[in-house]
């Protein structure tokens, strides 16, 4: 299981590493080449304008909904792992889930208090 984990939190690092880049990229350096990009039209206007004004924003909506797609799958994966996990461990020894279960029970009126 900790390969599992390890994977989700590096792919879930490198994700928000390149869509922060990509964030930074819209919010810095492209303003930064207004001027040269100036002579480009979209709808009538300027490229400057249109991502100051309304490019920028649905970028960083899509930035977020990539995400969220992302990992919701990521999610979905390491929850296959922990489920193969568990059957699995659950298949090798099935009298500890009983065991366990007897200790647990007969520990829980001391737990109590009684």
């Amino acid at each position: 299981m900790a390969l599992a984990h390890r994977k989700y939190w590096r792919f879930n690092l490198v994700l928000i590493t390149v869509l922060m880049t990509l964030g930074f990229f819209v919010s810095f350096v492209v303003p930064l080449l207004a001027p040269a990009l100036a002579r480009v039209r979209v709808g009538g206007f300027s490229l400057p304008f249109y991502f100051g004004a309304q490019g920028a924003i649905l970028i960083y909506l899509a930035l977020i909904v990539v995400y969220i797609v992302l990992m919701q799958r990521a999610d979905r994966q390491l929850q296959r792992a922990f489920e193969a996990d568990s059957q699995r461990d659950a298949a090798s020894d099935p009298g500890a889930e009983s065991a366990s279960r007897a200790n647990i029970d007969t520990n829980a009126p001391a737990a109590r208090g009684r």
